[in-house]
């Protein structure tokens, strides 16, 4: 279910680089336009920041980035409210993954906002939902791999239709929020039918026969290190 690239609907013209438009957009007036990276010309494809900094095994996919900013807030609805809040540990974390894979503050709100409630919900702990993101799409919303599987947490839609809801489209699960909901509740799944988190990662990553279940602990390691930044009073 990694990430690889991101082909087909209009969707596959943004990137990564999504995130950080849409925290300046939060920042500026509602018509302000999205400020171009320096290093790019005007209508040329950008490379990921996250693609370009992030472990290897995690930045497979070569994405572009669009150049009006009302196609990028048709992409997701990743720009929260603005009384939305996390907790103290989240707010640790979301400054840890901001810097780690150069994605806005501000645009991370939503996706650990929800990451929070649903992990409330559904009795998992939050930091899990955080570190399937960072292992399954360096917190790229709109990666796709060959495989199908979609967006932040990259859930393959054909297997889970019933957890997005009777208003899917082919494009439900490049929104965040939908996606970091339908990705929880596919980790509840798997808990639910293989009993151990470590089968349920494993059922979550497509690797049940991986004796070694090497996705399981790559996504636990990942989780203690998120545990150990939200623990600290200052990151």
């Amino acid at each position: 279910m990694r990430a690889i690239s991101h082909s087909g609907v209009f969707l596959k013209h943004f990137a990564h680089g999504s995130l950080i438009a849409l925290g300046l957009l939060s920042a500026a007036a509602l018509l302000a336009s999205v400020i171009e990276p320096q290093s790019a010309a005007r209508g040329l494809p950008i490379v990921s920041l996250a693609q370009a900094h992030a472990e290897p095994v995690l930045a497979r996919a070569a994405v572009e980035v669009a150049d009006e900013p009302e196609a990028l807030l048709q992409a997701s609805s990743v720009v929260a409210e603005a009384d939305t809040e996390l907790s103290p540990e989240l707010e640790r974390v979301r400054s840890y993954v901001a810097r780690r894979y150069r994605v806005s503050q501000t645009a991370l709100l939503g996706p650990l906002a929800r990451a929070e409630q649903s992990a409330e919900e559904l009795g998992l702990d939050p930091l899990l939902i955080v570190a399937v993101m960072a292992i399954e799409s360096s917190f790229n919303p709109l990666a796709e791999s060959t495989m199908g599987a979609q967006g932040l947490m990259q859930v393959i839609p054909r297997f889970h239709q019933d957890k997005i809801g009777p208003d899917a489209t082919p494009e439900s699960l490049f929104d965040p929020i939908t996606n970091v909901r339908v990705g929880a509740l596919v980790i509840q799944e798997g808990l639910r039918r293989y009993g151990s988190l470590q089968s349920a990662l494993q059922y979550y990553g497509g690797a049940l026969r991986d004796e070694n279940a090497r996705y399981a602990k790559k996504v636990l390691s990942m989780q203690a290190r998120l545990a150990a930044v939200a623990a600290q009073s200052d990151v």
